[in-house]
């Protein structure tokens, strides 16, 4: 048994000699050729590889720049665009969309609603007696809005923290009118229930248009009363800081060391 694998062994160590004896002549042209297309290629390939590097290079440059041009942009416009100016305009827009929205429909009766209850998004109830919502209360959140422009023109000049509580206290007394007035007129039928068969009140953009800006306003007026303050420091308070910070010059010798102690 033991000569027999002996045998075996012997036999595979030769084919496999004889294989790989074969092969050689093979692997040693194949590394010939290999030499040769790389020698041909790399002449040809280093010029594209330089180019696509400095490409590269160009590239990296090119986005410094434009980093070094947003960062002096961004500390420019961040000493005009301050907070409380920010809150300002805020302001502004809240109490110019609170005029506009005044002559917007804001409610409006469908006619014959649960007809429509199984057609598609694209067929809608006819609509009958729309309202803009200025109608419901006089107009009176006119003159509010214009008085909210007023007051952030006023904050975008002078900065004062109080004009922010009064355009909040105007767009409270909007939502107070809003809820209060607007809502139970908007979702009153009236006397289009005797008239039609199925008519509903439905609410329409005004309403929350309306609303909308009203809170804008009181967010813009909360804002900009609690906007960030700046903290001005005194050099001389810098300068003891530093002291406090700068690191205490090491004893050279066991005497000067005794009397730090």
């Amino acid at each position: 048994m033991i000569a027999a694998l002996r045998r075996w062994s012997r036999a595979v160590d030769r084919a496999g000699n004889r294989a790989l004896e074969r092969a050689h002549p093979g692997v040693v042209r194949v590394r010939h050729y290999e030499a040769r297309a790389w020698a041909w290629l790399w002449p040809r390939l280093r010029p594209l590889l330089a180019l696509l590097f400095r490409g590269v290079a160009q590239l990296e440059r090119g986005i410094r720049r434009l980093c070094r041009l947003l960062v002096r942009l961004a500390t420019a416009a961040s000493e005009v665009v301050t907070p409380a100016r920010a809150a300002a305009v805020v302001l502004i827009a809240a109490g110019a969309c609170l005029a506009i929205s005044q002559f917007i429909d804001y409610r409006a009766v469908e006619v014959g609603q649960p007809g429509y209850a199984g057609l598609p998004g694209v067929a809608h109830a006819p609509t009958v007696q729309a309202r803009t919502a200025g109608a419901a209360h006089a107009y009176l959140l006119v003159p509010v809005g214009l008085a909210a422009i007023a007051l952030g023109l006023l904050a975008l000049v002078r900065e004062r923290r109080n004009l922010g509580l009064l355009v909040a206290g105007l767009g409270l007394l909007s939502i107070v009118v809003i809820l209060l007035v607007d809502l139970p007129t908007g979702l009153d039928e009236g006397s289009q229930t005797s008239r039609f068969a199925g008519a509903t009140a439905v609410l329409e953009d005004g309403f929350f248009a309306e609303l909308a800006a009203a809170g804008g306003m009181v967010l813009a007026g909360l804002l900009y009363y609690a906007r960030p303050c700046r903290i001005r420091i005194s050099l001389s308070g810098r300068a003891a800081r530093a002291r406090r910070r700068r690191p205490r010059p090491r004893a050279s010798s066991r005497a000067r060391a005794a009397r730090s102690a």
